[in-house]
C-alpha cells in the first residue's frame, strides 16, 4: 500500500456518529461508548503502525451558523431534502453534541493520529485551508516525467463534420 492515498470519510463520519449522534440520541449504551473509546485510539495506533498517515478532520460551525444553515435549507425547497427529522434534533441538542464532540476530542486525540480543527463558517475557505493542511501532512518527492508535447491532429480536407440530430442533446437549461 506504500505511496497509495486512502480516504475515510465514512470511517471518521462512524467514529462521529458513534460517539456523537448515538450518544446523545440515545441509541448506544453508556457502555458501548466506554468501549468505542476504549478500542479507537489503539485502532488508529494500529493503523499508523502499518504506516497509514492517518488524518482525522472536524469541520466546525459556530451556532450561528448552523442556524443560518437550517433556516435556509427550511426556506429552499431545493435544499430542504438535507434536512431530516435528526438533523433538526441536532440543532435542540446542540450544547449535549458539543460536550460529546469535546469529549471526543479529549478522548481520542492521540499523538500517533492527532485531530485537526478546521474553522468551517465559510465553506470554500474551510475546504481550501484543509486541502493545503492536509497536503503538507503528506510527504512526497517530486516524480520525475518526460516533458510532454501536444501531437499535431491529422487533418482530412475531405472530412465536413455532420450536423448530428437535435434529440440527441440535452437540453441547455443553464
Amino acid at each position: 500500500m506504500s505511496g497509495t492515498l486512502r480516504s475515510w470519510p465514512e470511517f471518521r463520519f462512524g467514529q462521529q456518529f458513534t460517539v456523537c449522534v448515538e450518544r446523545v440520541m440515545g441509541f448506544a449504551t453508556p457502555e458501548q461508548v466506554e468501549q468505542f473509546f476504549h478500542d479507537v485510539p489503539e485502532f488508529e495506533r494500529m493503523l499508523v503502525r502499518s504506516g497509514v498517515i492517518l488524518l482525522k478532520y472536524w469541520f466546525s460551525i459556530t451556532d450561528e451558523e448552523q442556524q443560518l444553515r437550517f433556516l435556509m435549507r427550511i426556506h429552499d425547497p431545493m435544499k430542504q431534502w438535507k434536512l431530516s427529522p435528526m438533523d433538526l434534533q441536532s440543532r435542540v441538542r446542540w450544547e449535549d453534541y458539543t460536550r460529546a464532540k469535546e469529549d471526543m476530542f479529549t478522548r481520542t486525540n492521540i499523538p500517533e493520529a492527532p485531530w485537526f480543527i478546521v474553522e468551517g463558517n465559510d465553506k470554500k475557505r474551510a475546504r481550501l485551508n484543509c486541502i493545503d493542511h492536509f497536503l503538507k501532512q503528506v510527504p512526497y518527492t517530486t516524480v520525475p516525467h518526460n516533458e510532454i508535447t501536444l501531437p499535431h491532429r491529422k487533418l482530412d480536407p475531405h472530412y465536413e463534420r455532420k450536423t448530428l440530430p437535435h434529440e440527441l442533446y440535452v437540453p441547455q437549461k443553464y
